[in-house]
């Protein structure tokens, strides 16, 4: 690993990072992230996103599955995957540090129809990995926040830093998850029309058949690519969308119980305390009770980094 760079990329993260930092607006896609301690666990809806981390480390649980990544260290998610993440390696000598960017599909798929090189089959992968850092992407993307220091030069250069990062992530060790997020005929953007038609009804009763029709997939297909995808079945999915959504109008209002259960979807009150005790360890009125007294800290949103 080339130390030079990643002690360069750590320095500008900190210094982007800092309170009074504004310059990293400048770059829409663009997203950075610093931790002086740990962090609690969050649930979150993670998009397609390429994270790195320059200093620390962060897990992330998908279902059953754990995925540790560390400095020199990089994450790819192709598809909407609802997740609990924590960073749990951080002192304020040593804070967490990381960035990335989202990866939109119109980009991807514009550098493929560049490309002269065969375009991928359809893969049973999962629909997130790990991989270390290389010193071409490295590099790449300390070029891209340099950016963040010359803010006449977005304009003209950030498009094209971009376009070398995700390039660089599709003839990566990654590529192929990297580049189905492009192809609308992959097994992974058909598994993308399903999730993120939970995503905006998840409150609503679903038929597996209609769901399996709306990726273009038979009923069998389905259930096979949704599950290597995402680890989770869609009924398990929609059932976490469910449940995350809850907990947020728990915090974000004093609503009652069996309001919330009905309004993210249930029909008895009962099984979504269950559901949501099993999944958050506290029953819902106590657990909202909680957050609203203690809410979580800034930054536990939807972004990975």
């Amino acid at each position: 690993m080339d130390t030079v760079l990643l002690n360069e990329l750590r320095s500008l993260i900190l210094k982007h990072t800092a309170p009074d930092a504004k310059a990293s607006q400048l770059i829409p896609n663009l997203l950075l992230g610093a931790r002086s301690a740990p962090t609690v666990p969050c649930q979150i809806v993670v998009e397609p996103v390429f994270s790195l981390i320059a200093q620390g480390s962060k897990r992330v649980q998908l279902g059953q599955q754990t995925f540790d990544y560390h400095e020199g260290q990089y994450l790819v998610v192709s598809v909407d995957l609802p997740v609990d993440a924590h960073v749990f390696q951080a002192t304020p000598d040593l804070p967490y540090l990381g960035c990335g960017m989202t990866l939109r599909a119109e980009a991807i798929a514009s550098l493929l129809l560049q490309s002269t090189g065969p375009r991928p089959v359809a893969a049973d992968r999962a629909g997130i990995a790990i991989n270390d850092l290389s010193s071409d992407l490295m590099d790449a993307v300390v070029r891209l926040l340099r950016l963040l220091d010359r803010p006449e030069d977005v304009p003209i250069l950030a498009v094209a830093l971009e376009r070398e990062i995700l390039w660089r992530l599709m003839t990566g060790p990654q590529g192929s998850i990297v580049r189905q997020i492009g192809l609308t005929d992959s097994r992974m953007s058909q598994i993308g029309r399903a999730v993120r038609w939970l995503g905006s009804h998840f409150a609503d009763s679903v038929r597996i058949e209609d769901l399996a029709e709306i990726a273009g997939m038979s009923v069998t297909s389905l259930h096979r690519h949704f599950r290597i995808v995402t680890s989770l079945t869609p009924i398990q999915y929609q059932k976490q969308l469910r449940l995350q959504a809850a907990r947020t109008r728990l915090l974000a209002m004093k609503e009652d119980v069996s309001e919330v259960a009905f309004a993210v979807g249930y029909d008895s009150s009962s099984q979504f305390s269950r559901e949501y005790r099993r999944m958050f360890g506290k029953p819902p009125g106590r657990d909202g009770a909680e957050l609203r007294a203690n809410p979580l800290p800034a930054g536990a949103t939807s972004r990975v980094v």
